[in-house]
């Protein structure tokens, strides 16, 4: 290991101790941190205006052996953004619970640029001051609603089955059909415009212009079909092609924690103090996007 690091670094001293190492990681702040990566990121990805916006997908996923019951905390948890066809990581911010997302979201949307991007978000942030600080900042979203807003997954749902019904044949609407696999198939269907129909309440989530549905069909072996049906609300009418890439691409994040806890093992460190947690955490993203930007086809593990 030695030999490897002296032909990137000059270590007068050796190589530094397991404890050295640890003390500067507590030292230094995530988000100065974080900030020393962004010029690399702004460059590794494409300038704007080059090709359709790109995907930013925004989650949170819990370290969940970073508890520390002696000092009554529980699990670190960290919200990241992740440039979906890029597979970059752009940052992040910690948390102390799941139930935190709501309040991390928007300091992490004032840490990265997402001008002219399209931001996916799952349920957990369907809120309206997310919504609005998105569109505020010059960006879109694709965001996903469940039963968390209970009236707006409700009035969506009205909605759709009015469209499906013919009651709704002016309402401007899109559509794509897909086969993935033999035994799988994904529909969607955009619509226009909801608030001319009252949608929701009059002057509530101003910042929707078209709601979504993502139906994924499946076929099971013996013959059976199960369906899975999600809602989306978005600040653009985008073309049925792009909404069903936004919804796949929410997917690349969730691949993302996967690697984290199968390949780095992120799950089973026993970290505790938070400053250290958070900075191991974003090494760990960003080694994936090193790994995933490298030339060799392979495996992350491999590579």
């Amino acid at each position: 290991m030695g030999q490897s690091l002296t032909r990137f670094l000059t270590l007068p001293n050796g190589i530094p101790s397991r404890d050295c190492i640890r003390r500067l990681l507590i030292a230094l702040q995530p988000e100065a941190f974080q900030r020393c990566f962004r010029d690399w990121i702004a460059d590794a990805l494409e300038p704007d205006g080059i090709g359709p916006a790109r995907l930013i997908a925004i989650d949170g996923k819990t370290c969940r052996r970073s508890h520390d019951a002696v000092h009554g905390l529980g699990p670190l948890h960290i919200v990241s953004a992740w440039a979906s066809e890029h597979g970059i990581a752009l940052g992040q911010v910690a948390a102390e619970e799941k139930s935190n997302e709501i309040t991390a979201i928007p300091l992490l949307l004032k840490q990265i640029e997402f001008h002219k991007a399209l931001i996916t978000i799952d349920a957990m942030g369907c809120q309206k001051d997310i919504a609005r600080d998105i569109v505020t900042g010059g960006g879109d979203f694709v965001i996903a609603v469940k039963d968390n807003q209970p009236k707006l997954s409700e009035a969506i749902g009205a909605l759709v089955l009015k469209h499906l019904e013919g009651e709704l044949k002016a309402l401007k609407h899109r559509t794509r059909e897909t086969d993935e696999r033999a035994r799988s198939a994904r529909r969607a269907l955009l619509l226009r415009g909801p608030g001319a129909h009252g949608f929701c309440g009059p002057g509530e989530w101003p910042w929707i212009k078209a709601i979504g549905t993502a139906v994924r069909i499946t076929t099971h072996a013996n013959g059976s079909q199960s369906d899975e049906v999600r809602f989306y609300m978005l600040s653009r009418f985008l073309s049925g092609k792009r909404f069903g890439e936004a919804v796949r691409g929410h997917w690349g994040i969730e691949s993302m924690h996967w690697v984290l806890d199968v390949t780095f093992r992120e799950d089973e460190s026993r970290t505790r103090q938070r400053v250290l947690a958070n900075n191991l955490s974003w090494l760990r993203r960003f080694a994936v996007t090193l790994l995933k930007r490298h030339p060799i086809k392979d495996s992350i593990r491999v590579r």
